[in-house]
């Protein structure tokens, strides 16, 4: 196994990367699934930090096996087999999703455990075999088993229940920031040999996966409320402003390509890739908050209207914002200028305020048109 060159030509996303990012499909179905229950059930704001939680842990699972496969993607059996290993985990985390809802996170860190025994694995195995980053590797063969310590220890203590909810929540902060360390610290010696282009599509994919999410929840809460024979105006409303935003929010990432801006500033790669979380979690929770506007419109959601709209709009201001905030440091010609995301998303967040008067159906259709309106102001501007 050894590191693969930065320049590589034609580099492109290999099909055992395709089908690693397929369990992520399950996994963050589940999460967003979890969040539409606890909004449906009146309790979004308890709901919100475990859906959180559980996402970080999807999409650093997800960032490192990235970021390892674009520098040392063999392809050999052993790295198939130890890829797979990485997969079931994916699988195992997200059936312990529903009880991460409920603050039992046994079956989560067991799939966590599981992922990154995986990736532990073969940064050894990099760091045995290529001497050119073995120092690099072996680094992060440490840092990501002192991480995983960490995380068992704190299921423990949890356990136990010797630390209050508080505590145990500062606790799953520290060794967020004891992850986000690992990389930097671990890359001292000699950075990894990752490729930009394929890391920026990668990246493109996993958004095309989360917005797909989006249309699947849409659909679904469209079939329960189909199943109860109550389709109506409304339904149709909020279906079609959902394929809108799903659309947009599409369009609008793909707008400004960043490969070429890693390959020029591979130093602001982190900034980039760790700022991708709040894209992703935006775009993940926007799935839960279609699902909870669809049974809406059937009366299945026991939650206020303004909830509702709030739900759609909140991930809608924050992908937009953060867009631009993640895009800035690497793209040299702004297609989506800073007030083209700031003015939509301070709009979209006050749009709900309306819900008393118009109804949340004409508020997330107005979430949707705005987002289009962002996507012809951007195009006609990037001329």
């Amino acid at each position: 196994m050894l590191s693969r060159s930065i320049d590589e030509p034609h580099r492109a996303a290999s099909q055992l990367e395709l089908l690693f990012d397929l369990t992520f499909v399950v996994a963050v179905a589940a999460g967003t699934s979890a969040l539409a229950h606890s909004i449906t059930e009146g309790h979004a704001v308890d709901g919100v930090i475990p859906f959180l939680q559980v996402f970080f842990a999807i999409w650093w699972a997800w960032m490192n096996f990235t970021w390892f496969a674009s520098s040392y993607d063999t392809d050999d059996p052993l790295y198939r087999l130890l890829t797979l290993v990485q997969m079931a985990g994916v699988l195992v985390l997200a059936a312990g999703v529903p009880a991460a809802e409920d603050g039992d996170f046994r079956v989560v860190t067991l799939g966590y455990l599981i992922m990154r025994a995986g990736l532990i694995a073969l940064w050894l195995r990099a760091g045995n075999e290529d001497l050119a980053t073995r120092a690099t590797a072996r680094r992060y063969a440490m840092g990501i088993t002192v991480a995983e310590v960490g995380w068992l220890s704190r299921l423990a203590i949890d356990e136990a229940h010797v630390v209050p909810e508080l505590g145990m929540r500062l606790i799953f902060f520290v060794l967020v920031a004891v992850e986000l360390c690992v990389p930097r610290w671990s890359e001292r010696p000699r950075p990894t040999t990752w490729h930009p282009h394929h890391i920026a599509e990668r990246y493109g994919l996993f958004t095309i996966i989360l917005l797909g999410e989006g249309v699947l929840a849409a659909s679904m809460g469209v079939d329960e409320v189909v199943a109860r024979g109550d389709v109506d105006a409304s339904l149709v409303a909020v279906a079609v402003a959902g394929l809108v935003l799903v659309f947009s929010l599409w369009w609008m990432y793909f707008l400004e390509p960043c490969g070429e801006g890693l390959v020029t500033h591979r130093d602001r790669s982190y900034v980039w890739g760790y700022g991708h979380y709040g894209i992703f979690a935006s775009l993940a929770a926007l799935s839960g908050g279609l699902k909870v506007a669809v049974q809406h419109t059937g009366d299945e959601a026991a939650v206020s209207p303004l909830v509702v709209s709030y739900a759609v709009a909140i991930p809608v201001a924050a992908f937009l914002a953060l867009l631009s905030v993640v895009n800035g440091p690497l793209v040299s010609r702004r297609a989506i200028r800073p007030a083209l995301s700031v003015a939509p998303a301070a709009a979209i967040l006050l749009l709900p305020l309306a819900t008393s008067v118009v109804g949340p159906t004409v508020v997330i259709s107005g979430i949707a048109a705005v987002s289009a309106g962002t996507v012809v102001a951007s195009l006609r501007t990037s001329k």
